[in-house]
């Protein structure tokens, strides 16, 4: 793998202040959230935002509005079903029956139930909102499925902390990306950062790799903003992801 499954570091963290300015919406059937940006500002571009494990909420919400404020429609789309997982889930918790079977036993969060929610919400950008252009940011879980469906249309990719992607589907990312990743992380370690920009070299794309120093894995969307390091970083992972769609996107 070119990152490690999800662990119980994939929902620690804290909820962050401010009010969320986009709608809850229904994808088909799926719970999603949609930021759009002012008319004056917007861009020939839109954002699908593959989320962490804690799914649409408010830290999730206050990014995907952050895009829209620079210009990005942006979609966040629920791939749990309902199901996702509450911020710091007590020691012991079976991360791993989650994922496999979910809290209910018969709603699994693998890529057989996964991929058709991903390209549900790609069709529905293209086709009901009329994008022509298509980027996807994906943090921690959501990382995997920007890596799998550049097939289905993204042009350019962003990931923070990613976790879960096999180094087959990030070899068949072929498009720009950029990845965000924590100084201290089990789950993209030094030796997976490594491994990952060797892949990424001989794909031949534009791609960037930038580390954070003195952070966590889950710091772009769940650090703690009252540590001045810590906010700092996820301030500018937010900024890599902009410029680079700006950059690669338009």
């Amino acid at each position: 793998m070119a990152s490690n499954p999800p662990a119980d570091c994939c929902v620690k963290g804290v909820k962050h202040e401010g009010t969320p300015t986009g709608a809850d919406i229904k994808v088909g059937e799926h719970q999603a959230y949609l930021a759009t940006p002012e008319p004056s500002t917007a861009k020939n571009a839109a954002i699908l935002f593959i989320p962490d494990v804690i799914s649409i909420w408010q830290n999730s919400k206050l990014i995907a509005d952050q895009f829209a404020a620079n210009g990005y429609l942006t979609l966040i789309i629920d791939p749990f079903k309902g199901d996702a997982l509450s911020l710091n889930r007590p020691e012991g918790f079976d991360f791993v029956s989650w994922l496999t079977k979910g809290s209910t036993g018969d709603n699994p969060h693998t890529t057989e139930a996964v991929d058709p929610i991903i390209e549900t919400a790609i069709k529905y950008l293209k086709v009901e909102k009329g994008v022509k252009k298509l980027g996807a940011v994906g943090y921690c879980f959501g990382a995997k499925y920007v890596a799998r469906h550049h097939k289905n249309g993204i042009e350019a990719g962003f990931m923070a902390h990613p976790s879960f992607v096999d180094e087959d589907e990030l070899a068949g990312f072929k498009a720009p990306l950029s990845i965000a990743a924590a100084e201290t992380d089990e789950i993209f370690p030094a030796d997976k950062r490594h491994k990952s920009e060797v892949i990424l070299a001989k794909g031949g794309f534009p791609y960037q790799i930038n580390l954070y120093s003195q952070v966590v894995h889950g710091f772009a969307v769940r650090c703690d903003t009252s540590k001045k390091i810590e906010r700092f970083a996820k301030e500018q992972a937010f900024l890599q992801a902009v410029t680079w769609f700006d950059n690669w996107l338009l």
